[in-house]
């Protein structure tokens, strides 16, 4: 499926000092992203929210991108339509797709407060956006005629209603205009635990129309619980779906957190079901951070073990602003960081996952190929010395060469291997580290 890249981290405009300038700026890093073999980027929340300086997630004028002057300014806090709409038309030039960030379980910044008849209560649910384009009053939201309450309110804000039938039209009408006139490929949907898995799909069972060409736009959901949860919102969402959805893979990355910061992991549970990649791979999204769980659960250690595990396995792989750009776990121009891991996601990582030999220290998955993709042999170590055990792969009388690896205690080029007749190989990685071999 490529590699995902989510293209900001939370008070990025401000961090990196390009206030209504965070367009440009990812602009300007395209063709480097391009290059290492991006194939497609997540935006934040493009709206105007309830304060221009704002990530977005109070979402308030759903058609303003940054085009009208309200809650602050013309631009939003990342810059405006005009820049946005540059940067979706350079990153297809460049043939990346783009996903918005949809955020419809609630709003924020309403104009006025009103009087909810259902149960007497004053709220702040009168909006009057600049656009002029989707106002809403009390009948918008919980509690009204149609629904008197669902399970996802958030922080206080007032609860978006599906179920209207007027709010119903207008989300579905919004997310066509954001495919077919601004230019997005598909969504990352927020906070999906929020609202029915028929909305999604809803949106999913669109035929988005540019030009004569039609086609259907990718998403991810965002169910932030077990293995369990997800697989229920899942099959929820998808029940007759001809457009399924993906979801992030949280299971997985609290397992990563733990294999980089936690003492005496043992890699048996890499290779134990309870996450999405092992499954559902086909629907699972991994990744290492997203900028609610840096803030919350940041990795601190040895975080391209993780790295190496999301862009080997499968899956749909996400790489993180900060970890990329900011802490320069990218290493252009090496095989031990992000880069070179990317290049042999693209190049080599296809078929079926297989885990070759799991135990505390030492863990061996063997990706089977497809589709002109050859394989590969994934070798991570979590002891504190090299380590490695002989295994069995599909390659007879096969030249293996490294690829990508890394350790803190020892970056030099590991030793390229021969399978025989047999197809037995001894593989080894280094000190708290991993190697990927591939097939020559």
């Amino acid at each position: 499926m490529g590699v995902m890249f989510q293209a900001f981290y939370w008070d990025c405009p401000k961090e990196e000092n390009c206030e209504n300038q965070w367009w440009t700026l990812v602009k300007s890093k395209l063709p480097e992203l391009a290059s290492a073999g991006i194939t497609a980027l997540w935006l934040p929340p493009a709206n105007k929210a309830a304060y221009w300086k704002s990530m977005g997630y109070d979402p308030y004028d759903y058609y303003d991108l940054g085009e009208f002057d309200q809650k602050g300014g013309v631009p939003t806090w990342f810059g405006t339509k005009d820049e946005l709409l540059d940067l979706i038309k350079s990153a297809h030039g460049l043939g990346m797709q783009v996903y918005a960030d949809l955020v419809f379980n609630h709003n924020s910044g309403a104009d006025e407060q009103e009087l909810n008849p259902i149960d007497k209560q004053m709220r702040w649910t009168k909006f009057s956006p600049k656009s002029g384009k989707f106002p809403r009053d009390w009948k918008c939201f919980h509690p009204n005629q149609y629904e008197t309450w669902d399970e996802g309110q958030f922080e206080g804000m007032p609860d978006i209603c599906h179920r209207m039938p007027y709010v119903y039209t207008e989300l579905i009408n919004y997310a066509r205009w954001l495919l077919e006139e601004v230019g997005f490929d598909g969504f990352r949907y927020d906070m999906v635990k929020g609202y029915g898995g028929w909305m999604v799909r809803s949106i999913q069972e669109l035929r988005a129309l540019r030009g004569r060409e039609s086609f259907k736009p990718y998403a991810v959901g965002e169910c932030w619980d077990s293995d369990r949860t997800i697989g229920e919102w899942l099959d929820e969402t998808n029940a007759w779906s001809d457009n399924p959805v993906g979801a992030f893979d949280f299971p997985l990355r609290w397992r990563l957190r733990d294999l980089c910061d936690g003492y005496g992991f043992s890699l048996r549970t890499l290779a134990e079901h309870g996450v999405l990649v092992w499954n559902r791979p086909g629907q699972a999204v991994t990744f290492v951070e997203n900028h609610d769980v840096v803030r919350d659960t940041p990795i601190t250690n040895d975080k391209l073990l993780a790295y190496a595990f999301i862009l080997t396995h499968e899956g749909y792989p996400c790489v993180f602003w900060q970890d990329y750009f900011n802490w320069n776990l990218a290493q252009p121009g090496s095989q031990n960081g992000i880069d070179a891991l990317i290049k042999v996601h693209e190049q080599n990582a296809a078929g079926q996952a297989k885990v070759l030999f799991a135990d505390d220290n030492l863990y061996i998955m063997q990706r089977a190929g497809a589709g002109g993709k050859p394989g590969l042999v994934f070798v991570l170590n979590n002891s504190s010395n090299w380590n490695g055990a002989e295994v069995l792969t599909q390659w007879h009388d096969m030249h293996l060469v490294p690829a990508a690896w890394y350790s803190r205690a020892d970056q030099s080029r590991p030793q390229e291997k021969h399978s025989g007749d047999s197809g037995r190989v001894d593989f080894w990685a280094p000190p708290r580290g991993y190697v990927v071999y591939v097939p020559e």
